[in-house]
């Protein structure tokens, strides 16, 4: 099964990903993580993308979507993927689509994860990380000794783009970004959204339910 993810900061994107690919065997693609792949075994494409990153450019969507056919074509692909970070506008959509069509492997269903901003904002400002890894969370999973990481003994810390102001920059791009994708994804009938406020394990349970036919 061929299946893209939404779902703004915060939201249990990632955590649901992990899910599906232990779950089902099928690859989370990032195209974050591709594009570095690529520059740094030197390829074709990655040299091409290389050459904007390193003015500080974003990578044009032909460049970018060239990676991301080549990376679907890759045998660890051939039961299903999981797209994420991708497509981010509608004509990376449209792109995609074409690259899709070509290959033979159809998108089958997006699924939208939904959480009301004041819950992300709760979530995200109050993570914690630590140098060696490690996560927290100071109302849901706070280290036993406050301020210091139970696993090595550093200090914790909050970071940069995690502060409330910052949280909701992050979501008013989410949202102007991806309204129009949704809109897009809801015209063609595959896109599903799911409440993402309940307790991972049973938003994965729904998740299965609705994959249940294409499994």
């Amino acid at each position: 099964m061929n299946i893209i993810l939404f779902g703004p900061p915060g939201a249990g994107k990632g955590t649901q990903a992990k899910k599906l690919v232990d779950f089902y065997g099928i690859p989370q693609i990032s195209t974050g993580d591709i594009l570095r792949a690529n520059v740094r075994e030197g390829t074709e494409l990655g040299l091409a993308a290389k050459a904007y990153m390193d003015k500080g450019e974003l990578v044009p969507d032909e460049v970018l979507i060239g990676i991301i056919k080549n990376r679907l074509n890759e045998a660890d692909c051939e039961k299903g993927f999981i797209l994420d970070g991708y497509p981010r506008t509608v004509p990376q959509a449209d792109a995609l689509a074409v690259i899709l069509e070509e290959i033979e492997k159809p998108i089958d269903i997006v699924l939208n994860f939904e959480v009301p901003d004041e819950e992300l904002v709760e979530r995200i400002s109050g993570r914690l990380m630590c140098k060696c890894g490690a996560s927290y969370h100071k109302t849901f999973n706070p280290p036993k000794e406050e301020g210091i990481c139970d696993a090595c003994g550093a200090e914790v810390y909050q970071r940069a783009d995690d502060t409330s102001d910052a949280v909701l920059n992050r979501l008013d791009v989410y949202k102007k970004q991806t309204q129009p994708l949704i809109e897009y994804y809801e015209a063609k009938g595959i896109l599903v959204t799911l409440d993402g406020t309940k307790d991972i394990d049973v938003v994965f349970e729904d998740v299965k339910g609705i994959l249940a036919k294409f499994a």
